[in-house]
């Protein structure tokens, strides 16, 4: 078989709502299509946050080497503080020489025909960098969303940094990789000296084996469920939760004033913030404004439980602002797959709302508008409660399945290898 090294901080044990699927659904399903991976990645204890349960999933004849590296910020800072440099391209530096050693370790032992590092982690493309510059084997670069907008990153030496990967990217990649058309049609107007052919885009998605083993598990709880009130709507928002890109200040204003008005209570509305990774934040928020016993942020679960809330709750809730208007959270497949009603709040221009409405569905208020918010919210519960409301069809959702998707990435390497 043909041979992939793929190069990514994000892999189990790491434990995150959905940042590492992209990367183990290639090292699950690459082999359907005559690709085997073996996959360089950083050692656990680089991550703030780990679970087993997803270990499981590493297919047994995919080789996994773990480099050595730190996070600066938890291993090198004195006294919560660590010198700017020390977290430059991000705080896992550390691991690119250790990923630079093992990576030309595992070249010399497995003979891939492509390198593919993947972004968020900055790190990851310049290991694939220097492994490319060092043996010439193709490279393929996942950037997923944007590397750099205008106002990020807001370090102007790390925006710089990043800059120079992206034009390295565009000049030494055989393959450059985004997750929307908003995405691709920027680097394209940012880089016109590149042919259009090295711009591919390869959405985000679900997985159909997990959600097969959520609902396995969710049936076999049905002879004991647990007591819930048909008058109580739960919606839920799964995952991390940025104070600005995500900004919920409209979202809770809306509720404070909904419930003033007494259009909805503790005891007909339970709204669920799942792993916001801000609940600092948000807690005085919630507070201030007396919602308190209408919001609940809760801890993050294995996936699988994630998959399970998703589908056994009432509705699911999706935040975008206006400045990720080309980005789709990896989230949105999953809550298409779930079948349950979607209300979004984010920005009507921008991708995720365009993917959202490509489902055939409706709920979609600007993220910032109270008003806005206001009334839709009402109507999404009133369709709950009504049974009319509009889920995203199996022939839309199945689109989007990663097994699926893994074969565009196939066919990004087969390409690759021929040219």
């Amino acid at each position: 078989m043909k041979k992939a090294l793929l190069i990514a901080y994000h892999f189990p044990p790491i434990r995150v709502s959905s940042g590492l699927q992209r990367t183990l659904s290639l090292a699950r399903y690459l082999g359907e299509h005559d690709w085997l991976p073996t996959v360089l990645s950083i050692t656990p204890r680089a991550y703030e946050n780990t679970s087993d349960a997803q270990l499981k999933d590493i297919p047994e004849n995919i080789n996994v080497v773990r480099a050595q590296g730190w996070d600066t910020a938890r291993h090198f800072a004195f006294a919560g503080r660590y010198f700017g440099f020390m977290a430059l391209p991000d705080r896992w530096v550390s691991w690119i020489l250790g990923g630079v050693l093992s990576g030309l370790n595992m070249i010399r032992k497995e003979k891939p025909s492509v390198i593919w590092s993947t972004y968020p982690i900055a790190s990851a493309h310049i290991i694939g960098l220097v492994l490319h510059r060092l043996t010439g084997i193709p490279w393929v670069v996942d950037c997923r969303d944007s590397m750099t907008e205008e106002h990020y990153p807001s370090i102007p030496v790390q925006k710089k940094i990043y800059r120079w990967i992206e034009k390295q990217a565009v000049q030494r990649a055989s393959r450059i990789i985004f997750t929307t058309q908003g995405t691709r049609q920027m680097y394209m107007e940012r880089y016109p000296e590149a042919p259009a052919s090295l711009f591919e885009v390869i959405p985000n998605g679900y997985d159909e084996e997990k959600f097969l083993e959520a609902e396995n598990q969710l049936s076999q709880l049905s002879n004991t469920p647990e007591s819930k009130s048909a008058e109580k709507i739960t919606l839920v928002h799964s995952g991390v939760l940025y104070p600005s890109e995500r900004d919920p200040t409209a979202f809770f204003d809306a509720l404070a004033e909904l419930k003033q008005a007494g259009l909805i209570n503790a005891e007909n509305l339970h709204i669920v913030l799942r792993a916001t990774g801000h609940d600092t934040i948000f807690q005085p928020m919630l507070d201030k404004r007396s919602i308190d016993d209408l919001v609940s942020l809760e801890p993050g679960v294995d996936y699988v439980q994630a998959l399970q809330e998703m589908l056994n709750v009432d509705g699911l809730l999706l935040f975008q602002a206006a400045n990720c208007n080309h980005q789709v959270p990896a989230k949105l497949y999953e809550y298409f797959r779930a079948g349950k009603p979607v209300f979004a709040l984010t920005d009507k221009d921008g991708n995720t709302a365009q993917t959202i409405q490509q489902a055939g569905i409706s709920n979609i208020v600007d993220l910032k508008s109270k008003e806005e918010i206001k009334t839709g919210l009402v109507k999404f519960i009133e369709d709950i409660q009504s049974g009319s409301s509009v889920v995203a069809d199996n022939t839309v959702s199945s689109g989007y399945s990663r097994q699926s998707l893994t074969a565009n990435f196939a066919k990004v390497f087969d390409d690759v290898i021929k040219s």
